[in-house]
């Protein structure tokens, strides 16, 4: 029960491996009812100096003490309302970096929705050609579904329990693909029967499946962050290869694929944007100019370019393949804007402040290098992907507020 630092994509790595008893000594909470609560069930996951890092309203905490309910940790109805009202009276939401809103020529309409399990925190969101909206329930071991004409979810309970799905993509028979982040599988399901089919990744290390990617000719390409893997996955035969990353614990984490069927992936823990052949699977590695940079989604533009969002330094990039040149642009939040999702629609690129409170939505024009940025309605709780519906709205999912999203651009 804290505060979602990032480590990965996970909360302190799955709950820092759920009920592992870790040192508190030195910290204490403020007495009052909930306290020892607080002290005797959260310290099973994790310790007390989280709790003191923190800081959300009422609802804030209500989510998060779902989510880690939904992960293992041990809690009553009854117990957990105490923690929360403990929690919210002692740990009240901090002053945060506001956003910078800036005009343009651009008018949006958000739509969103919570969704219905409590603390599911929704990691990927996925628009599919018959017109729902899907998401990984990764806390809740679940894919959800929501029809946005009506407002209609389903939800696909996982047969592996702790799955902790993560990323999620379409095929061309309208199977739902995902990546288990916490039991190392791929895993396929079957709107039509519910039918989920696991693909298990042999690999020792490939504990941590992360984001799927369709080539051209219905190849499954993934990453897989803390094994420092890339791999691919032919559904044909259930045959899986996988590769290491040239650079030792780079965390290959966006993935996607160009317009001449190459996979493009950037390096979340080194300043480094690559791509593998799909052949020999070999890995070429392009490096920014700036050490610090760390990459974490991409983006690939008409024109080839690569695109990716600088999450440590708070800027966008845009590589040149031919030539192996970057140019980047701050973001308009500043340094600690933490961008993160990003896509593109046509010529101009969408993405994500997740640092600020309430998260942006961010449009940039690289013609006249020219952003326009909107709050996140909702507020986002840091939106860390996003993607391009068949009808050109943009599919949103929001993590900290247990939410889903459609922008429609006017």
């Amino acid at each position: 029960m804290f505060r979602l630092r990032e480590r990965g994509d996970c909360p302190l790595f799955f709950v820092a491996l759920l009920f592992v008893p870790t040192c508190w000594a030195g910290v204490r909470l403020p007495d009052g009812p909930g306290k020892s609560i607080v002290e005797e069930r959260c310290t099973r996951c994790h310790g007390l100096e989280n709790i003191q890092r923190s800081g959300y309203s009422a609802e804030g905490w209500k989510n998060t003490i779902a989510m880690m309910r939904n992960v293992g940790a041990q809690l009553s109805p009854s117990e957990a309302d105490g923690v929360i009202s403990y929690l919210a009276k002692n740990f009240p939401p901090r002053a945060s970096q506001a956003p910078a809103i800036l005009p343009g020529p651009v008018q949006v309409k958000f739509r969103e929705w919570t969704v219905p399990t409590a603390g599911s925190r929704p990691h990927d969101p996925l628009a599919t050609r018959d017109g729902y909206l899907w998401y990984t329930g990764q806390f809740a071991n679940l894919l959800g579904r929501l029809d946005p004409k009506t407002g209609a979810f389903r939800e696909f309970p996982l047969p592996v329990e702790n799955s902790g799905p993560h990323g999620l993509v379409e095929d061309r028979d309208g199977n739902i693909w995902y990546t288990a982040n916490f039991q190392g599988y791929i895993g396929k399901l079957d709107p039509k029967s519910g039918k989920v089919v696991e693909y298990k990744l042999r690999e020792a290390d490939a504990r941590d499946p992360h984001t799927p990617i369709f080539d051209h000719e219905g190849v499954l390409w993934f990453t897989v962050q803390g094994g420092n893997f890339v791999g691919r996955l032919d559904p044909k035969t259930g045959d899986i290869r996988m590769v290491r990353s040239p650079t030792r614990r780079s965390r290959p984490y966006g993935i996607q694929i160009d317009a001449n069927d190459v996979p493009w992936f950037v390096e979340f823990g080194a300043n480094k944007v690559a791509r593998i052949d799909r052949d020999t699977m070999a890995i070429h590695e392009y490096a920014l100019p700036h050490p610090d940079a760390r990459p974490r989604r991409l983006a690939i533009a008409p024109d080839g370019a690569i695109w990716y969002t600088d999450y440590s330094r708070g800027a966008i990039g845009r590589l040149d393949p031919q030539t192996g040149n970057v140019k980047e642009w701050p973001s308009p939040s500043g340094r600690e804007s933490r961008p993160y999702g990003i896509l593109t629609d046509g010529h101009i690129l969408w993405y994500t402040e997740s640092g600020v409170e309430p998260n942006t939505l961010v449009r940039f024009d690289p013609r006249t290098s020219k952003f326009q940025t909107w709050a996140i309605p909702s507020g986002g709780g840091v939106v860390r992907n996003m993607m391009l519906a068949p009808d050109g709205e943009l599919a949103l999912a929001m993590s900290g507020v247990n939410g889903v999203g459609l922008v429609e651009k006017r």
